[in-house]
């Protein structure tokens, strides 16, 4: 599946600061909950699309304005995302600083591109989004240290038709809970006006900066850092200082993006079908049987099934274990709780293995869940347990060929209630990822309880999941 070129016209490029005056000089230190999103993840990217139908000028005169304002009102408080990161050669520490002037780039555009195509629910090109999401200014290399934005915004309008915010975040700045935060304060103050203290809800009240928050107890920050800079070093004669750093995964260019919507009634139904199947199982009694356990137990196996079956290389595989990874979010797990409203990243990465020849029995999504649940069950009970060695896990099932798949978002973020003032998001993918080792997960738009799936497949294999899950979910109806 091609898209036809499409033409994106910059309009204009401009950088948003906070008010002159409105924040200090800030150096925040990157904690151990950062410093793995540093030597492993980079950039997350994700479009907004809102119904907009209107003509450009008018978005230009009376809408543009009022978004500079919101957003530049909104770093006041999440000034983070407008200062830099800073990477020194060791054995200096890596750190986030902020000072007077700092800003986020924005990107102004114009696009005849078909607005409601590229927002319907249907299989896309896996780079469709590409020209809607902006790309970092080139790192600067200042005195040895090496300087990186995090945060990129551009606004791209299709006459008459819709608008797409498009985003693209460093991972080090935040974690998803955060940044949406983030999101749904400046698209409140767009909406409303006004100040963030004095016009958000309870439920989106000012972040939290406060680094010290967090205990480092078992010295895992400097764990992290010694691979940092042992990865620092061994790279330094390739670092040329411009290069962007690449993407959480490069994908295969020919792929499609589809997106799965699981109903509430759905997931019940699941949840309860996984519960009975577990009734006699006293080790599953550890974990809550969550939408998230049984929506990812339902896609992990449905992915496995999908697969070609007719190679040897892949009988062979059978008896090896095949992972799903996830991220937990710790601010509420934690000996040291965080406030909900920290800014930062707080999770924790499990990887639950089964065998893929149990995920491929009738009872597979039973052990799933169970593989599942059993990680969540654990992080409850010790949230930084074994934090330390998810790196090497993680390099360890890449050595060996392990298959493995990943979760990006969450269906708890509330992608879907940043409005600026023209209404809900018709449409938000993740698009930093193009290949089967990850899939997104966001709230359904227009069912309470309902989640969507992101996933992207080659075309006959997407194909081969559609029917797979189709068919798993009428059976259990």
């Amino acid at each position: 599946m091609a898209l036809p070129n499409v033409e994106v016209i910059v309009i204009e490029q401009t950088k948003v600061s906070p008010p002159p005056g409105s924040v200090p000089t800030t150096s925040l230190p990157l904690t151990f909950f950062d410093l793995p999103w540093l030597l492993n993840f980079s950039h997350m990217q994700r479009p907004y699309f809102y119904d907009f139908p209107h003509p450009t000028n008018h978005f230009l005169e009376t809408l543009l304005p009022s978004l500079k304002n919101s957003l530049s009102l909104t770093l006041q408080h999440f000034f983070p995302l407008a200062g830099n990161l800073r990477l020194p050669p060791p054995p200096a520490k890596p750190h986030i600083l902020f000072t007077d002037g700092d800003s986020v780039s924005l990107t102004v555009a114009e696009s005849t591109a078909d607005f409601h195509f590229l927002s319907a629910n249907h299989p896309l090109p896996v780079r469709a989004f590409d020209p809607f999401v902006p790309k970092f200014a080139p790192a600067l290399v200042v005195d040895g240290t090496r300087v990186e934005p995090l945060l990129a915004l551009q606004a791209t309008v299709f006459p008459n038709s819709g608008i797409c915010i498009g985003i693209r975040r460093n991972h080090v700045v935040s974690d998803g809970k955060a940044f949406h935060h983030f999101m749904k304060s400046w698209a409140s103050i767009c909406n409303t006006g006004g100040d963030l203290i004095t016009r958000l809800d309870r439920e989106l009240r000012p972040p939290s900066h406060d680094r010290t928050a967090i205990k480092d107890q078992y010295g895992l920050e400097l764990e992290l850092l010694n691979a940092w800079w042992s990865t620092t070093l061994a790279s330094a004669r390739n670092d040329d200082g411009d290069e962007e750093r690449p993407v959480l995964d490069c994908g295969t260019i020919d792929n499609v993006r589809a997106p799965f919507i699981l109903h509430r009634v759905q997931i019940e139904r699941l949840k309860s079908w996984v519960t009975n199947q577990l009734a006699n199982d006293e080790s599953s009694s550890s974990f809550h049987m969550s939408s998230f356990i049984v929506t990812c137990a339902l896609i992990w196996v449905c992915l496995a099934k999908s697969e070609e079956r007719n190679s040897a290389l892949n009988t062979d595989k059978d008896d090896e274990p095949y992972y799903f990874a996830f991220v937990a979010e710790c601010r509420s797990r934690l000996e040291f709780p965080l406030p909900t409203t920290y800014f930062g990243n707080c999770m924790k990465i499990c990887f639950a293995p089964v065998k893929r020849k149990e995920l491929l029995r009738e009872n597979g999504i039973v052990a799933a869940a169970k593989a599942i649940g059993k990680e969540v069950g654990e992080l409850n009970e010790e949230s930084l347990k074994k934090f330390e060695n998810w790196m090497m896990k993680f390099k360890k099932i890449k050595e060996l060929g392990w298959q493995h798949v990943t979760v990006t978002g969450s269906p708890k973020l509330g992608v879907y209630e940043a409005d600026f003032g023209w209404g809900r998001p018709k449409k938000s993918e993740t698009v930093h990822f193009s290949d089967a080792t990850t899939i997104s997960l966001a709230e359904s738009r227009d069912e309470k309880s309902g989640v969507e799936v992101g996933l992207a497949l080659n075309k006959d294999r997407l194909s081969r999941f559609g029917a797979i899950l189709e068919e798993t979910l009428t059976h259990l109806a």
